[in-house]
């Protein structure tokens, strides 16, 4: 059982925070005791839309430029189907552009470095299946990767001690995070032996309580819900959210079953060989890069050049007699109108809903209603003589890091421990910690000033992982993500379906839908979709355009 839910217990291919959408804010302290400011600057979108007015409108000056595709939105799902368009399929797709609001590439993954520290604001690290370690080679960074520990334990809090989840099958026996019934009621359940399905759609906590029990529920998925997706399992969708381990119970009649057959078809299919350029991961592990996860949209930027433009804000979209899309933007050199024969759309959803609205109603309003809670990111530092010492592993602090059940009060989502799980993330003697907070269920964070989040962060690890007595942390940064996390809610992917088939059926073939709400939160999921949404692109263009 812990093979097949290994994607869901600290899974290598999520990680705590999946952001989308604004600018948040960020504060930055030299000093422990330093006060945090009161209130916070006004969001900024990503993508600006044009609002009516009785000025006289700006000239529109007609870019000479007709390219293949227009990915809108220099976030990494954005580069990486621009990088796939531009390598994998060059031949019918390498005349591409990407267009973003913001000055700079990337998204909202967040690299900061400063006083010997080098930390993340966003997404934390990846897990290094083939397709992102193909991106990996292509841009470059090869040899910039960095592998975290396999062996790192991550940690669930239960009943006030930090407790291993099992990392394969052989701990099983030994874990205490279960009781023995739990675990028994677990293994029968995966087995099969356990209610039918009820013939709706069901949501996270519905299907691992029918499934596998209360106790995984409460003490593994509903930690591992609110850490990744920030979300409430009573509304996720399983199937949108977990859509492997739903279609096992699909194909097999059980979880185990599911598995069986999973594995005979894999063995059963021809694989082409693999890439021979790809490094090879020990075991089951995470990635980042020496100087953090911004080196890849930074290396993606650099190859693809001047085929990438900044501060261009998107102002409408519209089809022409000929089958083309022109699109207008806002730029520093004026209005600028550029033709093109695909459209991909990587912005979040409701900034896409925005822009649609003139094409197809249907689609906007579909894409209106995918949520996005706030999530904030705190980063702190201690001594490492702050560390309880029950909390080390042979003297030494190591893992992955830790999770907390809404059940155990504390407010903090969880914790990453960063300068244990990479190298070069804080000083010698210290230790760096990447807290997350709010979610679905505390969106009350919003109304919390910076200061009241550290607060609420140290409290916290005090009564788990930090000494009571220990010195203040260190306060590197504060990021506050209004919308953060696109929730896949019960219905997410009927709605999905809908935009997509309402833009198909209107006459607007050859615009597509992508980024983390379309592919799945996690970034490698983003870059594994990204090759998907750049081989749709490139079959449109090959069957469509140029047959």
């Amino acid at each position: 059982m812990a093979t097949v839910f290994s994607d869901i217990l600290f899974p290598p291919n999520q990680t705590l925070l999946r952001p989308s959408l604004h600018s948040p804010t960020t504060f930055f302290s030299s000093s422990p005791t330093r006060k945090f400011p009161r209130t916070r600057p006004n969001p900024i979108l990503r993508c600006s839309i044009t609002e009516e007015s009785t000025a006289s409108p700006p000239k529109t000056r007609d870019s000479s430029a007709r390219v293949d595709c227009v990915v809108v939105g220099g976030g990494i799902s954005g580069l990486c189907i621009a990088q796939a368009l531009s390598t994998k399929h060059a031949t019918t797709s390498a005349n591409v552009v990407v267009t973003e609001a913001r000055d700079r590439v990337g998204g909202n993954i967040t690299t900061l470095e400063r006083d010997g520290y080098l930390w993340e604001e966003g997404p934390n690290s990846f897990q290094p299946s083939d397709p992102m370690l193909t991106m990996v080679v292509d841009s470059g960074l090869k040899d910039e990767l960095v592998l975290g520990d396999p062996s790192a334990p991550r940690f669930v809090l239960w009943n006030g001690k930090l407790r291993p989840v099992p990392g394969k099958p052989t701990d099983l026996p030994f874990f205490d995070l279960m009781s023995l019934g739990g675990k028994i009621r677990a293994a029968f359940g995966a087995l099969g032996l356990r209610p039918p399905p009820p013939g709706h759609e069901e949501s996270v906590e519905e299907f691992v309580r029918r499934n596998l029990g209360d106790e995984v529920f409460e003490r593994l998925i509903e930690p591992f819900c609110s850490g990744v997706y920030a979300g409430d399992p009573a509304k996720l969708s399983m199937k949108a959210a977990f859509g492997k381990v739903w279609r096992l119970e699909q194909k097999g009649g059980s979880i185990i079953g599911g598995t069986f057959k999973a594995i005979q078809e894999r063995n059963a299919a021809s694989k082409p060989p693999r890439d021979p350029r790809l490094p090879q991961p020990k075991g089951q592990t995470v990635g980042s890069f020496q100087k953090g996860l911004t080196m890849l949209p930074d290396a993606i930027y650099a190859r693809l050049g001047n085929k990438v433009k900044l501060s261009w804000k998107l102002l409408s979209i519209s089809k022409l007699d000929s089958g083309e899309y022109s699109l207008t933007y806002e730029t520093p050199e004026g209005v600028v109108s550029l033709q093109c024969k695909t459209v991909v759309l990587t912005i979040p959803s409701h900034v896409a809903s925005t822009l649609l609205r003139p094409l197809s109603a249907a689609a906007a309003d579909a894409l209106s209603k995918f949520y996005y809670p706030p999530v904030a990111a705190v980063s702190i530092s201690y001594p490492k003589e702050a560390i309880r010492s029950e909390c080390l592993i042979d003297g030494e602090f190591k893992g992955f890091g830790q999770l907390h059940p809404r059940t155990q009060g504390v407010e903090t989502l969880g914790t990453i421990y960063s300068s244990s799980l990479f190298p070069n993330r804080a000083p010698p003697g210290r230790v760096l910690l990447l807290n997350y907070i709010g979610g679905a269920t505390n969106t009350g964070i919003l109304s919390k000033t910076d200061s009241e989040l550290v607060e609420a962060v140290d409290r916290d690890l005090r009564k788990i992982l930090i000494k009571p007595n220990a010195q203040d942390p260190f306060v590197l940064g504060v990021r506050v993500w209004p919308q953060a996390i696109p929730q896949f809610l019960i219905g997410h992917l009927d709605l999905l379906d809908v935009a997509k088939s309402s833009l198909k059926n209107t006459g607007f073939e050859g615009l597509f839908l992508g980024g983390n709400y379309v592919s799945g939160v996690a970034l490698g999921r983003c870059v594994e979709g990204a090759y998907e949404v750049a081989a749709e692109v490139n079959d449109f263009l090959t069957n469509r355009v140029f047959k």
